[in-house]
């Protein structure tokens, strides 16, 4: 049985026929606002085939009607999820915002191929709506974070629903060396990496304490400690439990015999960061926060050190280095100048400069 509520719908052609040969512009908005009553209204009671003639009748009414007309339909059709699909296109392929962005921050019958296409070729106020939809795939908060500018990549960060790559990350980790409000966003969501997090904390840690030590040069001691104390605590609380089960894992392989560098290297190619970091530390013998803390340099200098002291051959050296590009998305160094060095490195300097640091990390005035 046909639903009465869906019969008006087969008679929009021959009204919107009438208002096109014979109507004036104002006939034409009356009779936009009439069938979009009419749809929103019944959009549950449609089949697909009366959809396709409400998208048809849309299509037909938009032209030649002014902005405001089509921005209030956008902004009507942009929630519901079974609105017409070719005039939703329409609508986000326009280049005035006001009619665009409803439905490019709202439309989830917006197909990810016109987002995209969007994404790649519109200005910073599509890109801005774009960031602001319930969920953003990779491939588009890439695009985002490519091309954005502070604003966009800023609502982007802070979308829960925003699917951050690799690549995405790293690069973002990298801005927030300069941006304390994008490392606050970043620092702050659930899903970043503990790798990419304290590397993050590391660098704004840096930052907060020069600028704090800037404003009261007198707290100067007592700032180095307070900030070296909170970033300790951060650095306990970013603990997940997959860190907790690398490292109970490594202690074991080292407390049976099993622990060696082929292992630590089997981790390092796997992309394994905290088993590969708690095996060094292990065969370095050193605590594995400090080996941690090398680890996330940006400089390659401290796998270096950790790799000689260990007693590490060049091989499992550069797998460890590889994981490390790969892992924050940095470009690739030259290994072969990085052989050269490592071979040139002496076990005895590398235990020198492994003490010095430890030293450092220990002392709050450092």
């Amino acid at each position: 049985m046909r639903s009465r509520s869906a019969e008006p719908a087969e008679n929009l052609l021959e009204e919107l026929q009438a208002a096109l040969s014979h109507g004036t512009v104002a006939r034409r908005v009356e009779t936009l606002r009439r069938v979009t009553d009419l749809f929103v209204g019944n959009v549950m009671d449609y089949s697909d085939d009366h959809v396709r003639v409400f998208d048809d009748v849309f299509q037909c009414l938009i032209e030649q009607i002014e902005i405001s007309a089509k921005a209030l339909l956008a902004d009507r059709l942009a929630p519901i999820a079974a609105a017409p699909p070719k005039i939703i296109r329409t609508l986000a392929l326009d280049e005035v915002i006001e009619v665009s962005g409803p439905v490019l921050s709202k439309s989830e019958r917006l197909d990810e191929a016109t987002l995209m296409e969007i994404a790649r070729t519109r200005g910073q106020a599509h890109l801005k709506a774009i960031s602001l939809r319930r969920v953003l795939s990779e491939a588009l908060t890439d695009v985002l974070v490519t091309r954005g500018n502070e604003d966009v990549v800023q609502s982007t960060v802070n979308n829960p629903g925003a699917q951050l790559s690799e690549g995405s990350l790293a690069d973002l980790v990298t801005r927030a060396e300069r941006n304390d409000d994008l490392a606050t966003c970043i620092g702050l969501r659930p899903d970043l990496p503990r790798h990419h997090y304290l590397r993050l904390v590391a660098k704004a840690s840096l930052s907060v304490r020069r600028k704090l030590e800037a404003a009261h040069p007198e707290l100067a001691d007592e700032v180095s400690s307070v900030v070296q104390e909170a970033a300790q605590r951060v650095r306990a609380a970013a603990m997940t439990r997959q860190t907790e089960m690398a490292r109970a894992l490594v202690k074991s392989l080292h407390e049976d015999g099993r622990l060696n560098e082929l292992q630590v290297t089997a981790f390092a190619e796997q992309g394994k960061f905290d088993e590969t970091n708690a095996g060094l530390a292990a065969l370095a013998g050193i605590p594995v926060e400090t080996a941690e803390t090398m680890m996330i340099e940006s400089r390659t200098e401290g796998v270096m050190i950790l790799g000689k002291v260990a007693g590490m051959s060049w091989s499992s050296v550069r797998a460890i280095i590889a994981m490390r590009e790969k892992l924050s998305g940095g470009s690739q160094t030259d290994m072969l100048t990085l052989r050269d060095t490592y071979e040139a490195l002496r076990s005895s300097t590398a235990q020198q400069v492994l003490r010095f640091h430890r030293m450092q990390s220990t002392t709050p005035a450092a």
